[in-house]
Order: structure tokens, then sequence, then C-alpha cells
């Protein structure tokens, strides 16, 4: 299997519109966005709401320049103005992209692109942060030969 992005998007700016506008905007922004975030992927990306105005996709055999390349497409998509009930509202996103590490825990790999995310956002919002941390420096140890069953070729125990 080649290559898996995860892109982890968090919304900018919702807050203020459900709070100003009501939930039923906020419901109708959160529609559109998936929408949009959907129009923008292949055919087998996945698109999930996570909760609240949190969003991942994943995208499998996707290598990080194409994945960057669909982050800043919904990052464009995004900051056009969405219609609700009362006007239109604009809104931005923060994103965290990752290539995946092949043999890792799905739940370490949504904190990685979560706190790409953060990243982004401590970044100035509105933009897209990659961790492009290898899979040891990510958490993940490949182990063979005589270094097996220790970390770091240390020896066993310590």
């Amino acid at each position: 299997m080649g290559p898996t992005a995860l892109l982890y998007i968090d919304l900018d700016g919702f807050k203020p519109v459900n709070d100003a506008f009501g939930h039923e905007a906020g419901d109708a922004v959160l529609v559109a966005v998936a929408e949009r975030i959907s129009a923008i992927t292949r055919t087998g990306d996945v698109v999930a709401r996570l909760g609240g105005d949190e969003f991942a996709v994943i995208l499998p055999w996707t290598d990080d320049a194409t994945a960057d390349t669909v982050a800043e497409r919904i990052l464009e998509a995004l900051a056009l103005p969405f219609d609700t009930p009362s006007r239109q509202v604009y809104i931005g996103a923060s994103i965290g992209a990752i290539r995946a590490t092949s043999g890792a825990h799905p739940d370490g790999e949504l904190r990685r692109a979560d706190a790409a995310m953060y990243a982004a956002k401590a970044g100035g919002r509105n933009r897209v942060h990659r961790d492009r941390l290898a899979p040891a420096e990510a958490g993940v140890v490949r182990e063979s030969g005589p270094a097996r069953g220790r970390r770091n070729g240390a020896p066993d125990g310590t």
C-alpha cells in the first residue's frame, strides 16, 4: 500500500457564527463545509466530521505534495462565503497535515495531525501546517536483525 495522508481541519471563526446567528446557521455552515470538502476529494478518500467544528480527511495513496494541494484547495473553498438562513457568513480553517506511518496506531496518527493543526493555528490561522517527522521521530520504531527487542540499539532492560 502507498502513502496515506491525513488532514485534520478545525474551522476558524465558526463559534462566532454559531453564537451570533444560532444553531440553524451553524448547522447550515457545517453541512456546506462537508459538501465543499467532499467535492474536492476523490472517490475512495474519507471525509469525516469528528465533532464540533473539526473534520478529518483520509487520503489513501497520496504523497505529500498532492495532500498539500488538496489542503490548499480546501482552504480556498472554505474562504468563500456561506449562505445561512439569516445572511452570508465567512469562516476559515486551520489544517494539520501528516503522512501516516505504516503500522502506526490510528489514534496516535490522529494526535499527530491534531498537533499539526494547532501549529497552523499558532502560525496565524487559515493555513496548513505539515508535520514532517520521520517514522522513528513520530514514535514508531522499526526493528530488525540484532536490535530486535531493543529500543535505539540499547541492550534489553535499559
